[in-house]
């Protein structure tokens, strides 16, 4: 499963996250929201990838906020309005020029997305290949 593979490895990379503390200069804070962007696209996309694998035909055709509700209906996932919160914080990416929006986003990351993430791989080994 190549983009569960992807996945994996964006998530090894945001972990370095947490080797960054306030106050961040622009590179850092810009870097830090681009490996919390690339890690959540990867993670949908390896939850596509094995939704269709598994049969389900939202898999082929879904958006990521159609991924993300198959995937909880089907058990992948056990916070869906996490997730959710977590695409918000994707589709905020573009306004990451914003210091305070970009902060938020890091924090977010620190505080409830890599944990997220962590659940997920760890869902997917134990159960889903």
């Amino acid at each position: 499963m190549k983009k569960f593979e992807n996945f994996s490895k964006a998530l090894s990379n945001l972990e370095d996250i947490f080797k960054y503390d306030e106050p961040y200069d622009n590179v850092v804070l810009t870097g830090l929201v681009a490996l919390y962007e690339i890690c959540f696209e990867q993670s949908w996309k390896a939850m596509k990838e094995i939704l269709e694998l598994h049969g389900y035909e939202e898999g082929r055709t879904g958006s990521p906020k159609m991924i993300i509700k198959t995937a909880y209906n089907a058990g992948m996932i056990k916070e869906e309005e996490t997730w959710i919160q977590a695409l918000a914080s994707r589709n905020n990416v573009s306004h990451a020029y914003n210091q305070e929006i970009a902060r938020d986003i890091v924090l977010k990351t620190k505080q409830t997305y890599v944990k997220m993430f962590k659940e997920l791989k760890h869902e997917i080994l134990s159960k889903w290949q």
